[in-house]
């Protein structure tokens, strides 16, 4: 392409509109693939997330149901009449589980824990508890799961277990409102163990975390006194 020329008849320098012109004039090949090439990875990105909220939508539907029909036969999970409708719940919950993460995993397995919680099968209860923790990610059921595990674990006498789950429920980021529980939990386990050192550090933490709880920052206190009168009479 001839340069245009100024008043003077010499070769004008092009300004920046001209050159954008002359550089898409050169490359408008690989320019027009390039912008295709963007589109159609567009298009799939905005394809993938609709067809994502899509499966989505259907397991919250899913889930829905099966909660339901929890709730119509939670008054029945020991009863014997109903054992074969309980168990194909549970066998429903543990499918639905076992495909889907996240929330809908992670609520599942929880339906799934409650009801070996109803029928004091906890070693089972605390397997589905800890898969819903597992499971949940960074929702708000990861705390709650991990606590409901240190329940059933306590149930069967695995103190060491249970303070593991315990303190896991107080390192998740979702808000936990039975946190000083659990963390006042920590402390009384350790007790049990004859642990006492770490029993009053365990309750420390929930003067020092929840200063103004009403309950058990006050039982920590309580705890700790007579921990070190203990240790002082012997």
């Amino acid at each position: 392409m001839q340069k245009p020329k100024d008043k003077q008849g010499a070769d004008k320098e092009p300004n920046a509109g001209e050159k954008i012109n002359e550089f898409i004039q050169k490359n408008r090949k690989p320019i027009f693939i390039t912008a295709a090439s963007l589109l159609v990875i567009l298009f799939a990105a905005i394809a993938a997330l609709s067809l994502m909220d899509m499966f989505r939508n259907r397991a919250i539907a899913a889930l829905e149901e099966l909660n339901d029909s929890y709730e119509t036969l939670a008054p029945s999970f020991t009863d014997e009449y109903y054992e074969d409708d309980v168990n194909s719940l549970l066998d429903e919950l543990t499918d639905f589980a076992n495909k889907h993460s996240g929330y809908p995993g992670g609520r599942a397995w929880l339906l799934a824990g409650g009801i070996h919680a109803a029928k004091k099968d906890w070693a089972l209860a605390e397997t589905a508890y800890v898969s819903a923790a597992r499971a949940a990610g960074k929702s708000y059921l990861t705390p709650v799961a991990w606590f409901n595990a240190a329940a059933a674990a306590e149930e069967q006498g695995k103190t060491a277990e249970a303070i593991g789950y315990y303190s896991s429920s107080l390192t998740t980021a979702a808000v936990f409102s039975a946190a000083p529980r659990a963390q006042f939990s920590v402390g009384r386990l350790h007790e049990t163990l004859n642990e006492d050192e770490k029993a009053i550090e365990a309750y420390r933490a929930v003067i020092s975390g929840w200063p103004y709880d009403s309950v058990w920052a006050k039982l920590a206190r309580s705890r700790i006194i007579a921990l070190e009168i203990k240790t002082n009479n012997e």
